[in-house]
């Protein structure tokens, strides 16, 4: 963790630099804000704490610096006690916060711990955005709830890396969709080369997984290349592993620990550098119990393992994903976009999903053709759910349009996180990850009081 400290007192500047060093932070002390210009840099990875007051330029001109160079580098401004004006200018001017003289070095830590993770945060998903451009059809992995947000954490830790995962899921639950982002995730430039190992054959499995020479066996008249040796340099998904012939798991064993293979009819072998995703519905630990899959494979494939959440298990993403949905189908087929209520949103959010999210998005195309499709509920109930409204048109639909119910749903994801917070403006905007000056801003818009005088 690294800080750049510009204050002019040379007192404070020990003692605050001696604080930020006791909390594992390196520092780069300097005394004016000419001294930091040439310290400070787009991807600079830490936090900039600055005095407003300094000799020669301001901590508000350095502010300003900073802000056209990297406006989400955070930059914690120290002002002098009851300068509300500057304090207010300063975060008018993007901010991550500010502090009053005297300050307890609590108080300075808790600010520059907040700004570090922000920061943090921020470069991780630079890098991962950056590693997705190469790749641009793949989807996003879309959700808030606390086990989205794990599988993305997972994503940025493990994707970089070079190991084979295995990723369990039932049906709908996006397999393909996690193998496509630690392949966007992993910054190779190969192929992603996705193979329903249940949808071939047995009798071409082998040729179409390790390729063949001309004349290997009858009809092979040329040359071809396997999928794994297509996918060299980049991820190889075989979806359904469990239902891969028992005497290919041999050789694909064999192939991932040599990182080798031989083409059918050749003689000599091939070195494969690609990254293995495996996927599978079944619990494959009993299923090599029950000798119907090789356990030395389940332990080589699953050196990380990846379990995705039932869409029941996170049952808050409904709404987003239903939106995203909603809006990629108007698209596709040029109609408006539907409307619901409150309690439809609450009876869908209610519904058992056993298709998981695929069955979600074929349940919001059917929505957006106005079909209505009726839901059962995950528990019994008294009442029935009731049908979905078809889609509306001209007033009505703009009336409820995706945009303002998106407005909705974020002015009360912004209440309820003002109220858990008691009216504290900058503990709810941690909570909900985002600057403080920014939820001022939607407070503003969406004209919602802190409950404080």
């Amino acid at each position: 963790m690294q800080a750049i400290l510009i204050e002019d007192e040379a007192a404070l500047r020990l003692a605050t630099a001696q604080t930020l060093e006791l909390d594992g932070y390196t520092v780069q002390a300097c005394a004016s804000a000419e001294e930091a210009l040439p310290l400070l840099r787009a991807d600079f990875p830490g936090v900039v704490v600055t005095d407003v007051r300094l000799p020669g330029r301001s901590g508000l001109e350095l502010l300003a610096h900073v802000a056209a160079l990297d406006a989400e580098l955070p930059v914690i401004v120290v002002t002098g006690h009851g300068d509300v004006t500057m304090a207010v200018a300063a975060m008018r001017s993007g901010a991550y916060d500010f502090i009053e003289k005297p300050f307890a070095s609590g108080r300075l830590m808790d600010a520059v711990r907040r700004a570090q993770e922000r920061r943090t945060l921020v470069l991780e998903n630079r890098e991962l955005r950056a590693a997705r451009a190469l790749h641009p059809d793949t989807p996003d992995l879309i959700g808030r709830s606390p086990a989205i947000e794990q599988l993305k954490v997972l994503v940025r830790n493990v994707g970089p890396a070079g190991v084979d995962i295995l990723i369990n899921g039932q049906t709908g639950t996006g397999k393909e969709v996690m193998a496509r982002l630690l392949h966007a995730a992993s910054g190779r430039k190969g192929n992603f080369v996705a193979i329903n190992c249940g949808a071939l054959p047995e009798s071409v499995f082998e040729s179409e997984i390790f390729g063949h020479e001309a004349g290997a066996f009858t009809g092979a008249q040329k040359r071809r290349i396997g999928k794994l040796e297509y996918a060299n340099g980049g991820t190889v998904f075989l979806d359904e592993i469990e239902s891969m012939p028992m005497a290919l798991q041999v050789k694909l064993l064999r192939v991932l620990q040599e990182r080798r293979l031989e083409r059918l009819g050749a003689n000599e072998g091939v070195t494969l550098d690609c990254r293995v995703v495996a996927a599978s519905k079944a619990d494959l630990l009993q299923l090599s119990a029950q000798g119907l899959f090789r356990e030395d494979l389940y332990y080589r494939i699953g050196v990380v393992t990846i379990d995705l959440p039932r869409l029941r298990e996170r049952r808050e993403d409904i709404p987003l994903l239903l939106a995203h949905f909603v809006q990629e189908a108007a698209l596709r087929y040029q109609r408006p976009l539907p409307q619901w209520s409150a309690q439809d949103m609450a009876a869908w959010q209610a519904a058992d999903w056993p298709g998981n999210v695929r069955e979600l998005r074929n349940f919001a195309e059917r929505l957006t053709l106005g079909m209505a499709p009726v839901l059962a509920p995950s528990a019994p109930t008294s009442a029935s759910i009731p049908a979905s409204p078809a889609p509306v048109s001209g007033a009505a639909a703009d009336a409820s349009s995706l945009p303002q119910q998106v407005d909705n749903f974020e002015r009360d994801l912004i209440a309820q996180a003002l109220s858990a917070a008691d009216g504290n403006v900058a503990l709810a905007a941690d909570n909900l990850s985002v600057p403080r000056k920014t939820l001022y801003d939607k407070l503003k818009k969406y004209q919602i009081s802190t409950g404080k005088k």
